[in-house]
């Protein structure tokens, strides 16, 4: 693999945050004193359910500290969260609880 030039990373880091800065600004600076439809706002409520397991969910099948093996803790901690999450619909308490099963699954196990 070859290495990146400074000039190209320079020019990835500055278009990714134009990029972004892009986004944000039509959101908040174009569109952010008027009513939306409400379709729109129907669909920006699952933003957060869509985005929180698609960060967690390579963690749990392919974690990095087992080399990209699934293991029991993470799998038991997985589950305790969506199943307290499911239970309750409390976020806090999802984390907190699926924090506290893999702690704890970690320091059994191994």
């Amino acid at each position: 693999m070859t290495p990146i030039s400074t000039f190209d990373l320079w020019v990835v880091i500055l278009g990714l945050g134009i990029g972004s800065y892009a986004l944000r600004f039509v959101f908040i600076g174009l569109i952010g004193d008027r009513q939306l439809p409400e379709w729109v706002l129907r669909h920006l409520r699952y933003t957060g359910v869509a985005v929180i397991p698609a960060l967690i969910a390579p963690l749990v099948v392919w974690p990095a500290a087992t080399d990209g093996q699934m293991d029991a803790p993470r799998f038991i901690a997985a589950l305790v969260t969506l199943s307290v999450g499911l239970a309750f619909r409390n976020v806090i308490a999802s984390v907190l609880a699926g924090g506290a099963t893999l702690y704890l699954f970690l320091h059994l196990l191994g």
